[in-house]
């Protein structure tokens, strides 16, 4: 399986992309101060982000983030179509999930990488 990176939206137009990297920005809103030109993503994936209802509650609260994961994995379960999308995307080549939060460690780029990471 290729890798799978993180980056966030902040650090991409910075970051020299690996050979064949495919970017995907993977938040349901586009990060604030950024245009579409200089964050250089190549596709907003935004309905597999996380629910508004479940950004909302969990507010990047740190003491929330175990329950942010599960139920978060829930919905990617039940979005089986674009996790094989990006599946199909990481066959060809490595992939970079690009998100916007601040915490690196407690985000939704994060969790969806275990998932797919765990499923592959």
């Amino acid at each position: 399986m290729n890798p799978i990176k993180l980056l966030r939206a902040y650090e991409c137009p910075d970051t020299p992309r690996a050979p064949g990297e495919y970017r995907v920005l993977v938040d349901r809103l586009w990060p604030r101060g950024i245009t579409k030109e200089r964050l250089g993503v190549d596709h907003w994936m935004k309905a597999i982000a996380p629910s508004a209802e479940l950004r909302k509650a969990f507010g990047h609260d740190p003491a929330r983030f175990p329950d942010f994961a599960e139920r978060y994995c829930a919905e990617l379960d039940a979005n089986a179509e674009l996790v094989a999308a990006l599946r199909a995307r990481l066959a060809d080549g490595p992939l970079t999930l690009v998100y916007a939060a601040r915490d690196a460690e407690r985000n939704q780029a994060r969790v969806l990488r275990d998932y797919l990471e765990a499923a592959g």
